[in-house]
């Protein structure tokens, strides 16, 4: 096929939106399939494109995220790209104006498009104290996916939710994890002893954005408590955002490793021993699927990648938003020993089917579906190389 995906956020950019979407970029283009990537032009990354055909347009800033922007609207370029080169679908993974341009384009010309909805901004909208603008940002949501032909989620949960508050046509869309990337075998004695860590003692970790919507205070608390039981414990934070100065100069015993890539990123989680992830406003949760993979026992609240794939043999699922049942649920764990060689190959074997290839088919297939039925396709243009 000749596929369009459209998205505000790519690596080298970390986050779930753009490393889910690189994800199905390369899946879909090892299995054959032509990919055309319309996206921001990255003006501090030191590589704008790697393969040939992405599409740069404008970006702007986004605001409280350094270094995140949205694409700028766009829409009569797109569409006389896409007369010109045509895709048989479009797959826009964002809700910016970049996505919603890709939305006007897409149907004005009559080509099908897929949307994925993978943040629930709405949630973000209450923590950086817009809350009255909640019900306003929810609106804006349904009324962006009900242009596309088809809404993909990544969770049951999320699917569910989305039908009952009138959302059309969603479809469930397991994520992936790359096994290649993150496994137990990445574990790194050498790094845990930068940790300041000796044989034996406790490593604990915290991966993502750093914060105030990742309930960071909960994760603070937990690990005081864990400390308790293990005197000599450390925690690992890998990441950066807002919070990070004021948690650090109320921390100091904290170890901040910054923002971590590819296998250093791998070696990270494959050499602590508990993951905590206290965040209350995922909408799937990336760094589970990695936690779990790397051999990691981890304890999250029971929505998104948790309630999927989590499970009491390697790790604790807790009540959505019982912050006292964290607490104890992981004091549990630990006292239980994390350590234990039998909790890390479950962790690990729990996700071994989560595959990227399988993943990629299983989008490609859904694809190629709604290209079918779309009345108004038509043979389908050649991407040329490069274009900018």
């Amino acid at each position: 096929m000749r596929i369009a995906l459209v998205t505000e956020t790519y690596p080298p950019e970390i986050n779930g939106v753009a490393l889910t979407v690189a994800g199905l970029v390369e899946g879909l283009r090892e299995a054959g399939h032509t990919v055309q990537l319309v996206r921001p032009r990255q003006v501090d990354a030191d590589v704008q494109d790697t393969n040939g055909d992405s599409v740069l347009v404008r970006g702007a800033r986004l605001p409280r995220y350094p270094g995140l922007q949205f694409g700028l609207p766009t829409t009569r370029r797109l569409r006389a790209l896409w007369k010109s080169e045509r895709p048989e679908a479009i797959y826009v993974a964002t809700e910016g104006p970049l996505g919603y341009s890709a939305l006007r384009a897409a149907r004005a010309i009559g080509i099908p498009a897929a949307t994925g909805f993978h943040t629930r901004f709405d949630d973000f909208a209450r923590h950086y104290g817009f809350g009255f603008l909640t019900p306003v940002v929810f609106a804006y949501l349904r009324r962006f996916h009900r242009h596309g032909a088809a809404t993909l989620v990544p969770t049951a949960e999320l699917r569910d939710f989305l039908i009952e508050n009138k959302f059309g046509n969603v479809v469930l869309l397991r994520r992936a994890v790359d096994h290649r990337m993150f496994s137990p075998a990445r574990r790194d004695e050498a790094l845990r002893a930068q940790w300041g860590l000796k044989p034996g003692q406790l490593a604990v970790l915290y991966v993502g954005r750093i914060a105030p919507e990742k309930n960071l205070q909960l994760a603070v608390r937990t690990f005081r408590e864990i400390q308790k039981i293990h005197r000599d414990a450390r925690y690992i934070w890998v990441g950066d955002g807002p919070a990070r100065a004021a948690l650090a100069a109320a921390n100091p015993d904290f170890i901040f490793c910054g923002i971590q890539r590819h296998e250093a990123l791998a070696r990270h989680f494959a050499s602590a021993d508990l993951f905590l992830f206290p965040s209350l406003t995922e909408t799937f949760g990336n760094v589970t699927l990695e936690a779990l993979a790397s051999g990691l026992p981890a304890v999250a609240f029971d929505y998104g990648a948790a309630r999927e794939h989590l499970r009491p043999e390697y790790g604790r699922c807790v009540r959505f938003g019982d912050e006292a049942m964290f607490v104890r649920e992981t004091l549990e764990l630990v006292r239980a020993d994390v350590t234990a060689p039998a909790i890390r190959a479950a962790a690990a074997a729990a996700v071994a089917d989560l595959d990227p290839a399988t993943v990629a088919s299983s989008f490609a297939k859904l694809l190629a579906g709604i290209a079918e039925r779309n009345p108004a396709a038509s043979t389908p243009g050649r991407f040329s190389e490069g274009a900018t």
